[in-house]
């Protein structure tokens, strides 16, 4: 299966709501494939500054666009219970008119939101078992009218699922993972597969990132699965921008995005990630990428 290039714009919900809205509105008029928001309770990086629920602006986000397909990046197992998360999800379908892609992940430790609101905080090994069955429940319950699931962490006796999704067989659930375990589960369970890199280096980044595929290329032939099912995702992140103001060194010039993007596409990435700017001045780099550059990848086929 060759799936097309497809880019997403990342919007996380920490400004205020109408700029949050206008960001998406803007991203859609841009042409861009996917919107994408966090999911946290707040934000991580410093718990004081606002941060929007993510399912539930995704949702106003919906009914004021219509051709941007949208996504959580990704929401956290521990946040909400399957059955209420794939409920959530079936719903979102339904507002967005088939545009909805729930994005699904185990979340951080170091999420300070977790010890706020007195949830557990998982330990890593338990956190990737129960995304495995996590995945599993959603996607039988978006998928099944009646669902009976017998799990190590999660039951469903009887659950009825009306109206199922627009999207057939469901929609498409994406998952993030990076590390062998996980993507054992994303072989299994995604139908998009999304990964980024922490390492501050670009070339460290591509060394890591080329590594990955392997291993997912692996883990798809231990269960019997063409690799190519799967959409392979990849979020551009740099873990030093919050130390530029929230500049990313991908939005300096058209041609820096355009060789970044020409190297994910070696190692097989067929979605392109990225932050909506958060240092206003790149926007017109931003703008320029989705006007004249986006369309040319597009249309360049196969690297």
């Amino acid at each position: 299966m060759t799936h097309p290039l497809r880019f997403q714009v990342l919007a996380l919900p920490n400004v205020p709501w109408v700029e949050q809205l206008s960001r998406a509105q803007h991203v859609e008029e841009l042409g861009f494939d996917v919107l994408a928001t966090g999911d946290h309770l707040v934000d991580w990086t410093g718990p004081k500054k606002p941060f929007f629920e993510s399912m539930t602006a995704l949702s106003a986000i919906a009914a004021k666009t219509t051709t941007l397909r949208i996504t959580t990046a990704v929401a956290q197992i521990g946040l909400r219970h399957p059955a209420v998360f794939a409920h959530m999800a079936v719903t979102m379908d339904h507002l967005s008119g088939g545009r909805f892609e729930p994005g699904i992940g185990t979340g951080l430790r170091i999420d300070p939101g977790t010890e706020m609101a007195g949830l557990e905080n998982w330990s890593n090994a338990e956190r990737v078992a129960r995304l495995d069955e996590y995945a599993d429940v959603v996607g039988r319950l978006m998928s099944q009218e009646v669902t009976h699931y017998q799990g190590r962490f999660y039951r469903i006796e009887g659950m009825v699922t009306n109206p199922l999704p627009i999207q057939k067989p469901r929609p498409p659930i994406l998952l993030a993972a990076m590390g062998p375990k996980m993507l054992t589960v994303a072989a299994k369970r995604a139908d998009i597969w999304n990964s980024l890199s922490f390492k501050a280096d670009w070339n460290e980044q591509m060394v890591e990132t080329r590594a990955r595929a392997e291993q997912m290329r692996g883990a798809c032939d231990e269960i019997g699965r063409n690799a190519e099912e799967l959409r392979w995702s990849f979020t551009l992140f740099e873990p030093d921008s919050r130390h530029r103001g929230g500049a990313f060194t991908y939005y300096e010039t058209p041609d820096v995005f355009a060789s970044k993007v020409a190297q994910l596409r070696q190692l097989g990435m067929t979605e392109i990630s990225i932050y909506y700017p958060l240092d206003s001045s790149q926007l017109p780099v931003f703008e320029e990428i989705a006007r004249d550059v986006i369309p040319e990848l597009r249309g360049s086929g196969a690297p």
